[in-house]
């Protein structure tokens, strides 16, 4: 077997001192306040979740359903439309801005990920994508979307799927990574 010569990752050297998500002492506040709100089986009614949440600075809509044991990262990188249903167990780790647009849907358990790290350095340096899901879409339970991800209007993550990439309007992805499988017929 031929040997070769490559780089080796070094953790030591990784180095994200560049990202500033907000003070320390704003962090630790959203921390302590969020598990007690919000990252919690109490059954806390819904328009005190909500004022928690602007009160860290996430634009939010009207009509919003978040169950209970919802782990939201930085409410400050977080606007909700109207009409939103985040379900139980989900986690939006909002490095950066997610976005969810009117009437779309997170199923218990779905992740939301903007951050990752570049494997391809040896540094293993933090990488940012924003996520938006738009109007009536759908996230399936324990799905999965990616950095960077647009699932577009009416899109449908089944359950257990990862979203790499942007999803196309009113088509229906599956798998990981998710492929597309048919188009979501909507009837009256």
């Amino acid at each position: 077997m031929e040997k070769t010569s490559r780089a080796q990752t070094s953790l030591s050297k990784y180095n994200n001192s560049w990202y500033k998500p907000g003070s320390k002492l704003k962090q630790l506040a959203w921390h302590v306040t969020g598990r007690i709100f919000v990252n919690t089986y109490l059954p806390i009614p819904m328009f005190i979740k909500a004022l928690v949440l602007r009160v860290f600075g996430a634009k939010i809509g009207n009509n919003v359903t978040i169950k209970p044991k919802v782990n939201i990262k930085y409410p400050w990188f977080l606007e909700i439309g109207n009409y939103v249903w985040i379900g139980e167990n989900v986690w939006i780790d909002n490095l950066t801005t997610v976005t969810l647009c009117d009437n779309c849907c997170l199923s218990q358990g779905a992740m939301l990920l903007t951050g990752n790290h570049n494997y391809t350095k040896s540094t293993f340096d933090l990488i940012l994508g924003q996520i938006k899901i738009e109007n009536g879409a759908w996230i399936g339970a324990k799905a999965t979307v990616c950095p960077g991800v647009t699932v577009h209007s009416h899109a449908v993550l089944t359950v257990n799927s990862v979203a790499t990439k942007d999803l196309e309007a009113y088509g229906i992805y599956q798998g990981n990574p998710c492929l597309f499988v048919k188009t979501r017929n909507l009837t009256n």
